[in-house]
């Protein structure tokens, strides 16, 4: 039969599948002899049987009555018992941290009886019916379904009688009084009463945890971090400690490093007389724990030592949840915690000279993502702009945006196009929606272990928190400074999520010091130690990986910059974008030539345009290779639209002067009309038909790497033809190809180079063995691959029904974002192999947008690609993650 709970004692830190993170990690607390409260975990496999079958599986309720008998044998008191009652608090705890997205109940066991026996064991009424009303307060919420705002209005409108502003200055009379108005209000919504039978309010709070895996909120939050929707979360059931027992009381959240900066020293918030979710809520501003050593140095030094014992021993930096209670300090979790991209950075680079971690594991603890983020504008520190108020800067970033006061407005407006700055008094887990629309977000109150920084530093969002001096009204959608400006819904603001500072209007941006390091542009005084930690990063990147990376660039501009930025070449060279601009009379001429004559006289005016672009790009890539792509797109592209030629020439014969022109361009334009033009007269089909096309652009290609060599240069051309489907077409490109460089090494001397071909059709990669007896190189463009695989038409689905898939779980990221690893996935495995079976040494990379997607980085590696190729801002990204997806295939992971 199976094992559905497990006590502390039973866990470790490498169960976190079973146990979820959090109760693993209690379970290794627990074994280091650290002071946790006892309790027990509810597993995950639990919870995936209540998803499958709606309710409790056999067996577990039994095991729970084991493990809760256990618990109050070891405590001395049973559940809710009249007198001295044993609470619990009842938490979840998925495998991946997801902060504030699911459920927890505190103070479970409490009924109007018992709350009598704990005031009186206590000896503290008001303590008691604080513990109280925040159990109707979270069970009405998380259990019932009713809307916390409910609860909050009515603790608002107490406070407001009474003349006080925080809820700590409430009398046990006046939260005696709460908890009969929130019991009559439970009543009044739910047409039910509170539960007054201990187990039962147990039991609903489980099934509560279970079901909030598959809230709205946590479907978006896994989405947006591509978390697995089959998981499932275990269910924590641990003695409760309490923060709110008074002054020698309180709760916290500490780091053993500071998570937005990656500072050494321990940063942290500690809020007297309050029960743990009050500081990740951000309802009151917190302490530092600074503070805590002045109120209370036993525990202080006790939770320095216990911060020390548990990051040598994750030898990570530390996120912990702790309790004191009566000056006993508790722990109630730990885990590996949450950081900026410049914190990731700067805490591998000194824990690896700390000799805490080697250099391969410091390349683990970084990743592309949070490389990018690095290399995102920052305000430009020459601006005069000065700022309105100053918060806490929790996320760091650049966020500059209209100002919105609700989630689904931020919604509404991203939609639209419009940036978009969340402004709130403090955030909550059903934010979420807008804080994934907005640029940024920016509260008056909370921490940098409030709900707001936790998750916009996980989701890489500028954050700033508790902006004390600003008054924000989200029903009136203003806030106002303190002595300053109101800003109105809609007003722009900008925010810096480093420094904290808010400012109003749109604050110029500058290049990130990441940028200028990989650009070489780095002024004398200006490289910090973060810069140190990235270029240790990338050196130690590029020795340890096996894929090469190539950047798409179609100028000399964009493959100079490519190759600062550490391009080995260019993957992919579109042709195509040669001809626009004020060559589009060119190919306009080409496609309305009315002979044989006419159609060489205008590719003759291309080539000379052509071969120099060409000579300047293999200039910039002097020594590394050059895939150039023949023309792709279909030829009515470069022609101007069929509704808009025609209204001019209506307008023309109305007027009575016809354009010659324009009416022989009207009879191509229909000529050339397709209905579903990206399967029709395009790619290797054009050079097929279209006589001297492929040739002009070969001869450009050809002739560009002779006047190089000519120059002293090194050149490496390939050329690449695409969408083929059958060898026969590579076939009748390579021969004409082949007279051309005949004819070429006639005139200039022999010109090495490659010819190859795009794999972006299924056929191709089916038949790909047939293909590689004539390319020497495949390049797997995974735009196409993926539109041909999926069926999809990738202009159309992305905005039509994507949104949709993405939200009922079809997809749990779009296919054109990150590789869909089975389907698109398994045609790319199939073609290398096939491909190498036929010719071994064919070399093998990918050119579509896939190239710089760190998740598919890693799938290229694994199907022994040689190389990714991909935007040049993108190049480090891909230099980063082939190094990790190298050393995770070596370790095994």
């Amino acid at each position: 039969m199976t094992k559905f709970v497990y006590d502390f004692a039973e866990g470790n830190k490498e169960q976190k599948d079973l146990l979820g993170g959090k109760g693993a990690n209690l379970a290794e607390m627990t074994n280091l002899g650290l002071p946790v409260p006892p309790g027990f975990v509810i597993s995950t496999d639990a919870c995936r049987a209540y998803m499958a079958d709606g309710d409790l599986p056999d067996g577990l309720p039994a095991e729970i009555e084991e493990h809760l008998t256990a618990l109050e044998e070891e405590r001395g008191k049973r559940l809710g018992q009249a007198d001295d009652p044993l609470l619990v608090a009842v938490r979840s705890g998925a495998a991946t941290s997801m902060p504030g997205m699911m459920e927890t109940v505190l103070n479970v066991g409490l009924t109007d009886e018992s709350v009598h026996g704990l005031a009186a064991a206590a000896g503290d009424e008001r303590f008691a019916w604080d513990s109280y009303r925040r159990l109707l307060q979270m069970f009405g919420a998380t259990v019932l379904g009713m809307e916390p705002a409910v609860f909050a209005d009515a603790l608002d409108a107490v406070k407001s009688d009474r003349g006080v502003e925080l809820d700590t200055d409430l009398s046990a009379e006046d939260l005696q009084e709460l908890v009969v108005t929130y019991q009559r209000l439970t009543e009044e919504h739910t047409g039910r009463g509170f539960p007054q039978d201990p187990r039962e309010q147990l039991d609903l709070a489980i099934r509560a945890v279970f079901e909030s895996w598959n809230t709205d909120r946590a479907k978006l939050y896994r989405r947006q971090e591509r978390i697995p929707d089959d998981l499932g979360t275990a269910v924590n059931v641990v003695a409760m400690v309490f923060g709110n027992r008074g002054p020698g009381s309180g709760t916290g959240v500490a780091f053993t490093r500071d998570p937005a900066s990656g500072n050494q020293g321990v940063y942290g918030d500690y809020l007297e007389n309050a029960q743990g979710e009050d500081v990740v809520a951000g309802i009151r501003n917190t302490l530092s724990l600074a503070d805590l050593e002045r109120l209370d140095k036993a525990s202080y030094d006790a939770l320095m030592e216990i911060m020390a014992t548990l990051e040598q021993h994750y030898q990570d930096m530390c996120d912990i949840e702790f309790t004191i209670e009566d000056r006993k300090l508790w722990m109630l979790q730990t885990r590996v915690g949450k950081r900026t991209p410049k914190a990731a950075f700067r805490v591998a680079s000194h824990m690896l000279a700390e000799g805490v971690i080697d250099a391969d594991e410091a390349l683990q603890r970084v990743n592309g993502d949070q490389l990018a983020q690095l290399m995102f504008p920052r305000f430009d520190l020459d601006s005069d702009a000065e700022p309105v108020a100053t918060g806490m800067g929790a996320s760091p970033g650049a966020a500059v945006g209209k100002a919105v006061f609700d989630s689904a407005t931020a919604v509404e407006w991203a939609a639209r196009g419009e940036d978009v700055i969340l402004v709130r008094r403090e955030t909550n887990p059903d934010d979420l929606k807008g804080m994934v629309a907005a640029q940024g977000v920016l509260t008056s109150r909370g921490g940098k272990t409030s709900h707001a920084a936790v998750v916009a530093r996980g989701m890489g969002r500028t954050c700033v928190c508790g902006a004390e001096t600003l008054d924000v009204d989200t029903e009136a959608g203003r806030f106002t400074v303190r002595d300053g400006p109101t800003v109105e819904q809609g007003d722009v603001i900008s925010i810096d999520g480093t420094t904290g500072e808010i400012f109003t209007g749109e604050v110029a941006v500058a290049d990130s010091e990441i940028v200028k390091y990989f650009e070489g542009s780095l002024e004398e005084g200006e490289r910090s130690d973060l810069v140190d930690a990235v270029d240790a990063a990338m050196h130690h990147a590029d020795s340890r990986r096996r894929l090469r990376v190539r950047a798409n660039a179609d100028t000399a501009e964009d493959a100079a910059r490519a190759r600062r930025f550490g391009a080995e070449g260019i993957g992919l060279c579109r042709t195509e974008h040669m001809f626009l601009g004020d060559r589009r009379q060119l190919v306009e001429d080409l496609i309305v030539a009315g002979d044989a004559t006419e159609q060489e006289a205008a590719l003759q005016a291309l080539l000379p345009l052509q071969r120099q672009d060409f000579t300047e790009i293999l200039e910039a890539m002097d020594g590394l290779p050059v895939t150039i792509r023949m023309i792709d797109p279909p030829l009515h592209e470069f022609l101007p639209d069929l509704t808009d030629l025609s209204i001019k020439l209506a307008r023309q014969k109305d007027a009575g002067d016809v354009e010659e022109r324009d009416r022989v361009l009207l009879e191509h334009v229909r000529r050339l009309h397709e209905q579903n033009p990206m399967l029709g007269l395009r790619g290797v089909r054009l050079g097929i038909l279209i006589p001297g096309l492929f040739e002009m652009q070969a001869r450009a290609i050809l002739e560009a790497a002779a006047d190089r060599k000519a120059a002293g240069g090194d050149p490496h051309p390939e050329i690449m033809i695409p969408l083929v489907a059958s060898v026969r077409e590579l076939d009748v490109v390579r021969r004409r190809i082949q007279g051309v460089a005949e004819q070429v090494a006639e005139e200039r001397g022999p010109v090495d180079y490659e010819l190859g071909t795009m794999i972006e059709l299924p056929r191709a990669a089916v038949l790909a063995d047939r293909i590689a007896k004539s390319a020497e190189f495949f390049s797997f463009g995974t735009n196409d691959l993926t539109q041909m695989t999926w069926g999809f038409s990738r202009d159309d689905v992305e905005t039509s029904f994507f949104s949709t898939y993405l939200d009922v779980g079809i997809f749990d990221v779009s296919p054109f974002e990150s590789l869909d690893t089975q389907g698109v996935g398994a045609l790319i495995r199939l073609g290398v192999e096939k491909g190498r079976a036929a010719r071994p040494d064919l070399h093998v990379g990918v050119c579509g947008e896939h190239g710089g997607d760190p998740r598919s980085i890693h799938f290229f590696h694994d199907v022994g690609l040689d190389y990714v190729s991909c935007s040049p801002f993108r190049v480090p990204v891909a230099r980063l993650e082939a190094a990790r997806a190298a050393a995770t295939a070596k370790s095994g992971a």
